[in-house]
């Protein structure tokens, strides 16, 4: 019969080790103070939303090419009363008009460049980003964006 047999000091580390990592783990599982707060925002926060301009390209068997230009992301959800600056980056294409359906708001960004859009929604609904460029199939879209407002 064999019995594993520890030296005092073996048994000492082995605890000392074990009430470290008991410690550490503790402190990082209940940080004493900090709290986990998502989606709180203050009335004077704005939120900032970044979108990009896409291109999906491929060639077909018989060597025509087709394209499809869309708004990344293609959703986006702002809550009623919600200030909120969207920054569309023009990645693909030269440029692209758009305008979002239901309010006075226009711009255009081009291949490179930045454009700041302030949002704020007083009214429920679904308004479509609409690039006036990429509008339908023919043109190789339709290349729209859906800013749902709840």
């Amino acid at each position: 019969m064999k019995f594993l047999v520890f030296k005092k000091e073996t048994f000492i580390f082995f605890l000392a080790v074990g009430i470290m990592l008991t410690a550490i783990s503790a402190w990082f599982l209940f940080k004493a103070g900090d709290t986990a707060v998502f989606n709180q925002q203050s009335e004077d926060t704005v939120r900032e939303i970044h979108m990009v301009t896409g291109e999906f390209k491929t060639t077909m068997k018989n060597g025509n090419q087709l394209e499809a230009y869309r708004w990344d992301p293609g959703t986006i959800l702002v809550e009623k009363g919600e200030k909120v600056n969207l920054y569309i980056s023009g990645i693909n294409g030269e440029k692209h008009p758009f305008h979002i359906e239901g309010t006075n708001i226009k711009g255009v960004v081009g291949k490179g460049e930045e454009v700041l859009v302030p949002l704020q929604f007083n009214k429920e609904g679904t308004y479509r980003l609409i690039c006036e460029t990429h509008s339908n199939r023919k043109h190789n879209g339709p290349m729209i964006a859906y800013i749902i407002v709840d």
